[in-house]
């Protein structure tokens, strides 16, 4: 066989692994955007106020991994759920250069209530592919992520 047909071919557009997943991102946020958008909460912010419920306190640069948000991007973004009282930054006291985050109990009761509505669309889509296929869909991408 020569080179030339060892090559890869290029797959077609519609087997793009990066274009399913995105596909089916959005197919699966669009069933959310209007509760966040209810509570006037971006996608970014709620990801921010989620990683925050999982620790008292966490470091900046660890919430930025968490939600993968840029530091630019997250910085931007705290600045919006500070002046809403929804989370509270301070200086680190080891480097002063970081910041540590917490969420306050006005942004952890948002949290919650907005958990509580989602979970009827969470229910409807596991109504819709089947609880097994829903397990069988966190652990491919789990390993996706763990693999690739």
């Amino acid at each position: 066989m020569s080179d030339t047909n060892r090559q890869a071919t290029f797959r077609g557009y519609g087997r793009s692994l990066p274009m399913a997943l995105l596909r089916a991102r959005d197919t699966v946020m669009n069933r959310f955007r209007p509760i966040l958008r209810s509570h006037d909460v971006t996608e970014q912010q709620f990801r921010i106020l989620r990683a925050l419920t999982t620790a008292k306190e966490l470091r900046a640069v660890d919430v930025s991994k968490m939600t993968l948000l840029s530091p630019p991007s997250l910085s931007r973004t705290i600045k919006g759920l500070e002046g809403r009282k929804l989370i509270t930054r301070r200086i680190e006291k080891e480097d002063q250069r970081a910041f540590m985050l917490s969420i306050t109990k006005k942004g952890a009761a948002l949290v919650a209530l907005i958990g509580q509505q989602s979970e009827a669309e969470y229910l409807d889509i596991e109504g819709r592919i089947g609880s097994k296929k829903m397990d069988q869909l966190h652990r491919l991408l789990s390993e996706v992520e763990e693999k690739i």
